[in-house]
């Protein structure tokens, strides 16, 4: 078929308004699985501190003689553990006539730009809290950097050949000041979860929930101790899992197993959430920065650390094949 002549079309006219719709779509993920279900604290320095303690190893041998005299026992001192806390920010810079025109899909350019700097910012934080660096104490030329969740685990570990444990700066004490050492890639099994939440049960840790990234997700999903029901766990309680889960059933109880897109892919964390936080020495804050020009400009900012009460209540796979 063809077209009669001189037919008029919208080839040719003109005035047509566009067909654009007052939504915009956006699919970037923005769960924080890390940052929603472990504590929030607060800091009150650049470098703040708490303390790690255990009891003293059960004693088969402990029979005392009849009427004999009570022999003073030096205790072990505590443990001082530290982390140093990391600037976080995102800046918008909108001018004023992108403010003033109209829009679609938003009112507010400003608004809509810096609602999407918080999700970011959110995203940055949960990367670097589950990353497994060390902290750094920055100087005037360089900047404080926080030490990852992973950096603090160093004693329920399942790690490949040749892997070092990362290690504080005061030897027992002091702040992770070395990372982790990567050993030999290895698939992930069901024998190696078995083995890290075997260490974190016998030394007295109850870590409710397996936190991996995709590739390992799908892997366990295939172990048999998976329970035939998968439910979603909700719940706003510091030692309640939050977001969609999996059951593991295990010998020593069972495991929430919680995807995180923003995890390093090579590790699988046994957490116990209730002995970890988010310690904040400034928390969220929107700032207006002085106007320069005819644009608007905006700065959302905090400062925060990781801070894990005991690195025995947690555990680690690392050198995962990703």
């Amino acid at each position: 078929m063809a077209q009669p002549t001189n037919t008029f079309d919208t080839y040719d006219a003109k005035g047509i308004r566009e067909d654009l719709a007052n939504v915009i779509y956006n699919i970037s993920p923005e769960e924080t699985p890390f940052m929603s279900n472990v504590g929030k604290g607060s800091a009150k320095s650049t470098y703040f501190e708490w303390q790690e303690d255990s009891l003293a190893a059960a004693s088969t041998s402990n029979a005392q003689i009849e009427g004999d005299d009570a022999v003073a026992v030096e205790p072990a001192a505590t443990a001082r553990i530290g982390n140093y806390t990391q600037i976080s920010r995102k800046t918008v810079t909108v001018s004023g006539t992108l403010e003033a025109v109209d829009k679609a899909g938003r009112k507010s350019e400003m608004a809509y730009q810096m609602a999407k700097r918080a999700a970011e910012l959110k995203r940055d934080i949960e990367a670097t809290a589950t990353s497994g660096q060390a902290a750094v104490a920055g100087n005037s030329t360089t900047a404080r950097q926080t030490a990852g969740f992973g950096a603090f685990l160093k004693t329920n570990t399942n790690n490949g050949a040749g892997a070092t444990e990362p290690t504080l700066s005061g030897t027992t004490s002091g702040y992770p000041n070395a990372a982790a050492g990567t050993g030999t890639d290895r698939a992930y099994t069901e024998t190696i979860l078995k083995d890290v939440i075997q260490q974190v049960w016998t030394e007295g840790g109850d870590a409710k929930m397996l936190m991996v990234g995709a590739l390992i997700k799908q892997k366990v999903s295939t172990f048999t101790g998976i329970a035939g029901t998968r439910f979603n766990v909700n719940g706003n309680k510091q030692a309640t899992i939050i977001g969609a889960a999996d059951i593991y059933v295990s010998d020593f109880g069972n495991l929430e197993v919680v995807p995180n897109r923003f995890m390093p892919v090579d590790v699988a964390y046994h957490v116990d959430p209730s002995m970890a936080a988010i310690n904040f020495l400034r928390p969220f804050e929107k700032v207006e920065l002085a106007k320069t020009g005819d644009a608007e400009k905006m700065m959302l900012i905090c400062e925060w650390g990781v801070k894990v009460n005991n690195e025995r209540a947690h555990g680690v796979a690392r050198d995962i094949t990703p």
